[in-house]
């Protein structure tokens, strides 16, 4: 457990939950019923975070038309040149809206960034510009970063944009008061209820930018796909080729890495394979190995996903440290596990989506939960997972801004 600041923690969280609470009250009632602008004024404006994200970054956005010239220009820090990167893809979104026609997705890929840079950015779409927003690369040193871990946002509207409001003035704050920098949200999939219905997306892009601080900070994404993301709208949105399978690994810093794995696809054949190989190449060239993905191997409520037989023989092999998963809608944090038994050198499963979803009650009666039985529960939550050279830092923060679990794990050493 965390020995030190917890009360100061608490207390900070709870504020930054209470103001995220208002910002919703004042604001859920119009975002719900927000229509599309016509034309070309760029909107629903975020960065995506892929394979190297200490030196690229995705940026797209939606407009309303289909328009003839779309770019990103960016600059760094106080730079005043802009540098221009045409949109790579523009795609009409798959589906149907009630009114007019669907609306168009961009992205332009940024490349040869500087790690751990500020980078103003502005989305253009024939003569419109969106406001400027900013984001920070990864760093490519050992220095400390936090990360936001949640899941399953496909319901629950106000319940989604109180998490959301949360999270910005968690980056916020988090920087303001000197701790380690949250770089971004590594989202469990589960992002709507029907992955298929247009409308379910365009809101929950609305939404999103409620993750967007006041001044402009975006919060980069790392999105993994849930059950109920079905179709190719996912892969539009987050700008994946259209054919991806949408598993993937990239350094969060030169201390961590993150594979986002695919329970929506085979878990076994190509998809274990290229884990085996990464893990294979990639698994000691940082302190801190995490993994995530949608359907639990260690369920809290439901079976376990192929993710059981497939990857956690792998995460045992390679003595990664943490698996972070979502679809049951709890609170869970398992024993750490290793070989089918709880070994003090194993991994620890965390989970299972609180970013708006209704909860369900953990079963602790499970073998790999019953000695971790008061540290699950029922409330929206994420996860901030903070990471230092000698040790990781977990704290699974509601929506009250309560502190519900917290722990320490030490790093795990190559055999």
């Amino acid at each position: 457990m965390l020995s030190k600041n917890s009360h100061v923690s608490r207390t900070l969280f709870a504020i930054l939950a209470i103001t995220g609470l208002l910002v919703v009250v004042l604001q859920s009632a119009g975002a719900q019923n927000n229509q599309p602008q016509s034309g070309t004024t760029p909107r629903h404006v975020r960065v995506i975070w892929r394979t190297a994200p200490a030196t690229e970054a995705i940026v797209a956005w939606t407009t309303s038309e289909q328009g003839t010239s779309h770019k990103v220009e960016y600059a760094a820090g106080d730079e005043t040149e802009w540098h221009s990167v045409e949109s790579v893809d523009t795609q009409q979104f798959d589906g149907q809206v009630k009114r007019g026609t669907a609306p168009y997705v961009h992205s332009a890929q940024l490349a040869e960034l500087t790690p751990a840079t500020k980078y103003r950015v502005r989305c253009l779409s024939d003569e419109e510009t969106s406001r400027e927003y900013y984001f920070y690369t990864a760093p490519d040193d050992k220095r400390p970063i936090a990360l936001i871990y949640g899941g399953d946002s496909r319901s629950g509207w106000g319940e989604r944009m109180a998490m959301n409001r949360m999270m910005a003035n968690m980056v916020a704050e988090q920087s303001k008061a000197g701790r380690p920098e949250i770089v971004a949200l590594a989202h469990g999939g589960d992002f709507i209820v029907n992955g298929t219905d247009l409308p379910q997306w365009l809101t929950w892009l609305e939404h999103c930018e409620q993750t967007t601080g006041t001044d402009g900070r975006l919060l980069p994404i790392v999105p993994a796909r849930g059950n109920h993301d079905m179709g190719p709208i996912f892969n539009q949105l987050f700008a994946f080729p259209k054919e991806s399978e949408n598993y993937y690994a990239g350094n969060l810093s030169g201390n961590v890495r993150l594979a986002t794995l695919n329970t929506e696809t085979v878990t076994g054949g190509e998809q274990r394979e290229w884990l085996a190989d990464e893990l294979a190449e990639h698994r000691w060239d940082t302190t801190w190995y995490l993994a995530q993905y949608h359907k639990p191997a260690f369920p809290a409520v439901k079976i376990p996903s192929g993710a059981l037989p497939n990857w956690v023989p792998l995460f045992d092999q390679y003595k990664i440290d943490l698996a972070c998963e979502a679809d049951g809608h709890v609170i869970k944090r398992t024993s750490p596990l290793r070989n089918g038994k709880i070994d003090a050198e194993g991994v620890v499963y965390i989970g299972e989506g609180g970013l708006g979803v209704g909860q369900r009650t953990p079963k602790t009666g499970r073998w790999f939960l019953q000695e971790t039985a008061e540290h699950c529960g029922s409330d929206h939550h994420l996860h901030l997972i903070t990471f230092y050279d000698d040790r990781m830092e977990v704290r699974v923060i509601t929506m009250a801004g309560e502190v519900f679990d917290e722990f320490t794990l030490k790093p795990h050493q190559q055999d």
